[in-house]
């Protein structure tokens, strides 16, 4: 196997815009508002197509039906599908007020746990986003707040800042805000409980399902005022890095700044997914060379010897096995 660059699979939200276009130069079906724009995905009727190579075409379904133990190495399935969605946001308006059910409960809730973390690309200077509940929120006042349709006293709001992440484990309440465009990494899971969507209609013309009985079962009243991530950045040879997430058993992402014009071997080991955040990088392995710019995702198999990245300038995420 060899680095994969796949197709980008296109989701019309609602709350969807259009700058993926002019900050990413992706070409977007026309006269849709496009919410989400999935670069590594092995979701049920939307599996991600290989872009480059000898395998182009192939899916990465066929990868994981085919291939597993050579992409993974040793780090597990998700019930045989690869394990993590990466996707880009874009939020022309704000996304419902929602929550993913932690694993201790998901089986039992017939959905999957949903750990994900953000990389801010871009933000408005007005925008805002939720991540958490205020202090002295409980399961009973929220009730109560809802019913008095006061949810928004409960919730923490924080300012967004473009080039900040924040990490958004399972059982945490969050919401995107207007403006923002960011990059998600999560777990391979599509369950998310709605708690609350701003009085509007979907793209149907109803109104969309909300899910308050199984949100309030699956959020983490100890999850109180979180803030975005403040890792100290830890100098390398040739960049420097700071960690987002350490989700033991999900992943391990962080986010990488090359500072040398050198070209040097791409830190980590085992299945990593790359995507790149500000300019552009080459990555090179044995027999194979691929040149990535801002918005594109590539992933690097386990068998996959030596990568060697070079960018002056360049950012990117580095997802691997935690």
């Amino acid at each position: 196997l060899y680095p994969f660059i796949f197709n980008p699979i296109f989701q019309e939200r609602v709350w969807g815009g259009r700058r993926l276009e002019s900050l990413f130069g992706q070409n977007l079906p026309h006269n849709k508002l496009i919410g989400e724009s999935w670069g590594v995905s092995d979701r049920t009727g939307a599996e991600s197509q290989i872009a480059n190579g000898p395998l182009r075409g192939k899916t990465l379904r066929w990868l994981m039906e085919t291939h597993a133990a050579e992409l993974l190495g040793d780090f597990p399935s998700r019930g045989g599908r690869f394990p993590w969605l990466a996707k880009i946001l874009d939020a022309q308006t704000d996304l419902s007020v929602q929550v993913h059910p932690p694993t201790c409960i998901a089986d039992t809730m017939k959905g999957e746990s949903k750990t994900e973390a953000w990389y801010i690309a871009h933000a408005e200077p007005t925008s805002q986003f939720i991540a958490g509940l205020k202090r002295g929120t409980t399961l009973e006042s929220l009730r109560t707040k809802i019913d008095r349709n006061e949810l928004s006293d409960c919730l923490h709001i924080l300012q967004a800042q473009a080039s900040r992440s924040i990490f958004i484990p399972s059982g945490r309440v969050h919401s995107l805000g207007a403006g923002m465009v960011v990059f998600e990494i999560q777990e391979n899971s599509d369950t998310t409980y709605r708690l609350y969507d701003w009085d509007r209609f979907g793209l149907d013309g109803k109104s969309r399902e909300l899910h308050v009985k199984q949100a309030l079962q699956s959020i983490n009243f100890d999850d109180i005022e979180p803030s975005l991530c403040d890792s100290t950045r830890q100098n390398e040879q040739g960049y420097n890095h700071h960690l987002i997430a350490h989700a033991p058993e999900i992943f391990h992402l962080s986010h990488l700044h090359i500072e040398t014009k050198d070209s040097f071997a791409l830190p980590g080991k085992g299945v990593r997914l790359l995507a790149i955040t500000d300019r552009s990088i080459t990555l090179e392995t044995k027999g194979h060379f691929l040149k990535l710019k801002s918005g594109d995702f590539v992933l690097i198999p386990a068998s996959s010897e030596n990568p060697i990245i070079q960018g002056k300038n360049a950012g990117f995420l580095l997802t691997q096995a935690s």
